[in-house]
């Protein structure tokens, strides 16, 4: 029976600890879980831009696809962290030492991920071991959305140390590299502002250009802002985190496909409102009662003004209404079991989206998985920091409160909760 383990939650979240760009002058902490956020949120624009012409199975088979390919692709680099990208190019260049770097990859992963079932374990050993040809319409997706991240967040470090004579061929490379994917849909648009090659970035950047910036400013926002941590993580590493969560726990569930798919992305982008109103903590949004309500609705208002009309006004009416189902716009909640009923989304129990709307032509999301996700990411930070010997009041608290409110919730067979947080000890 697939489960979840304790060291698949902390190996996700080891992400945390990875830096970026290590060896040039950085203004900040730039770890890799917030690049991989930022690469599968554009990942997933480019994902719904270049399946309109597909059927809903193929949409669906090559949204799958996109995410197990990210976050494979963002395990093995767990796994190789102390291998410099130019290094692991040039393995990459023989296949047979590939082959061999990669066999000892599945050796390092297959303890944590082996528990997920046979089935998952496949397809990862799959992607692993068989040579690829660039070519799927997923890898590409990907590659866009790995180059995009990367070239936006070395935009953050560009302008320092103007003594650096590796900085021009990193943005040409950037630049060459994204101009070879500009037939995939999206890619022209979202690369306008990037300023790669010493452009100047465009103040009036184009919707999609707009939203992949304002997702990619969530790196900015601490999460425990007021708390000392170590590592300290951003709400953008934060998305990645519950996102990576909720699809392990979704395929532990038998959950079926469409779900998976919804499953990922609605978390990925379940604190996107952050970006307007700053990560305010729940103990504030709860200490007066009409708060939390004036908070969703200026959160909903400023959505609409600065991210679903802009971009419907530039003929992403599409991506505007993906990101309202999941944010639950409608049904009042991006926490609660929705499907898509009679033209409309509605608020169902997790038994009767298991049981009665678990296919496509639901369109089935498990809010309820999201938010104990959403705690179980939450609880991995603050346990995290506290054995790193960073101890405070809210810490501890945080990690009491959350393994006492989980304790007894299952999320379905071998997926008991406080079973899970009991191994935390």
């Amino acid at each position: 029976m697939p489960s979840i383990r304790k060291s698949l939650l902390q190996f996700v979240f080891s992400g945390a600890y990875m830096k970026r760009w290590n060896d040039k002058l950085r203004p900040m902490n730039l770890c890799e879980l917030d690049k991989q956020g930022h690469k599968m949120m554009v990942a997933w624009v480019l994902y719904v831009l270049n399946s309109r012409n597909l059927s809903q199975e193929e949409r669906i088979a090559l949204g799958l696809r996109v995410i197990e390919g990210g976050l494979i692709d963002y395990l093995y680099r767990l796994v190789i962290t102390d291998i410099k990208p130019p290094v692991f190019y040039k393995i990459k260049e023989n296949p047979e030492h590939y082959r061999q770097l990669s066999l000892w990859v599945l050796e390092q992963l297959s303890p944590r991920l082996q528990p997920l079932g046979g089935s998952f374990w496949k397809r990862l050993e799959t992607r692993l071991t068989t040579e690829r040809d660039g070519q799927d319409l997923a890898d590409r997706i990907l590659e866009a959305a790995h180059l995009y991240a990367s070239s936006w967040e070395f935009g953050l470090i560009r302008g320092l140390g103007t003594w650096d004579d590796e900085k021009a061929g990193i943005d040409e490379n950037f630049a060459q590299k994204l101009a070879a994917l500009n037939d995939l849909e999206g890619v022209k648009e979202l690369t306008q502002g990037l300023g790669l090659s010493g452009e100047s970035p465009d103040e009036t950047k184009p919707p999609l250009s707009h939203f992949a910036h304002l997702c990619g400013q969530l790196r900015f926002q601490t999460r425990w802002s007021q708390t000392p941590r170590i590592p300290e993580t951003s709400v953008l590493g934060h998305l990645f985190t519950v996102a990576a969560y909720s699809y392990f726990f979704s395929i532990a569930a038998d959950a079926g496909r469409t779900q998976r798919v919804n499953n990922f992305f609605a978390a990925l982008y379940h604190d996107l409102p952050e970006v307007l109103t700053r990560d305010i903590i729940s103990p504030v949004k709860q200490s007066v009662e009409p708060l939390a309500d004036l908070i969703k609705e200026y959160e909903d208002s400023e959505l609409e003004r600065r991210v679903f009309a802009r971009l419907r006004s530039g003929d992403y009416s599409d991506i505007a209404d993906r990101l309202e189902y999941y944010l639950g716009i409608k049904t009042g909640s991006e926490f609660t079991a929705t499907a898509w009923v009679d033209g409309n989304p509605v608020s169902v129990t997790r038994e009767e989206l298991a049981h009665q709307y678990d296919s496509a032509a639901f369109d089935p999301k498990d809010g309820e998985m999201i938010k104990v996700c959403d705690h179980l990411a939450a609880f991995v930070e603050a346990y995290t920091a506290v054995r790193n010997g960073i101890t405070s009041d809210q810490l501890q608290e945080a990690v009491w409160r959350i393994k006492r409110q989980y304790a007894s919730v299952s999320l379905g067979d071998g997926l008991h909760i406080g079973a899970l947080l009991a191994d935390f000890d």
